[in-house]
């Protein structure tokens, strides 16, 4: 597998029984990206390189998803997983659909508003009970301001021109109150 062609699906949260399952908070939106051949790499955030596991199994659970590794058959060795993201190549994802995209890809993106202009690029996503939460850091570096991933806020993404529109009620925003540093 190829570092950049790699995209983080998940993270390895617990164990689940004596066998060597593990449980998942998955950040893809199906089961079926968990499955059963594809390969995966397991590596935590202090380590460059990770190492390579084949999915023998893996089922949707409420909070996540559960999967079983080829090598991993003991509750010892489940343990010493936990933590861990899970990398997959993109070449072993299927076709995204249109106005889709992978959190990877939106990295970097330079944020405009309609009525605020530019709010800075976006550093990381996470996932909500509702919503993936957009991170942007401002232009002045000094503050973050969190943006919700539903239409009413996101216009468009332009993953070719490196841009996010955006247009985010008043309020909110590098003068707004919704922002990590300016509460």
């Amino acid at each position: 597998m190829m570092e950049d062609s790699l995209l983080t699906i998940g993270k390895i949260t617990g164990v689940h029984g004596l066998k060597g399952n593990l449980k998942v908070w998955s950040f893809a939106e199906s089961v079926d990206t968990f499955g059963k051949g594809r390969q995966i790499q397991l590596k935590s955030e202090h380590e460059e390189k990770g190492k390579m596991y084949t999915i023998l199994s893996s089922s949707a659970r409420k909070k996540g998803v559960l999967i079983n590794l080829e090598q991993v058959n003991t509750l010892e060795l489940a343990e010493e997983l936990i933590g861990k993201e899970i990398l997959i190549s993109k070449d072993q994802l299927p076709e995204i659909e249109e106005n889709a995209w992978y959190w990877e890809d939106l990295y970097g993106l330079t944020v405009i508003d309609r009525v605020q202009g530019k709010l800075g690029t976006i550093e990381r996503i996470f996932p909500t009970n509702a919503n993936d939460m957009l991170v942007v850091t401002e232009k002045d570096g000094t503050s973050e301001i969190l943006i919700p991933m539903h239409e009413h806020f996101i216009e468009s993404v332009d993953l070719e021109a490196k841009i996010v529109s955006t247009t985010l009620p008043e309020g909110m925003g590098s003068d707004g109150q919704d922002s990590k540093n300016n509460g």
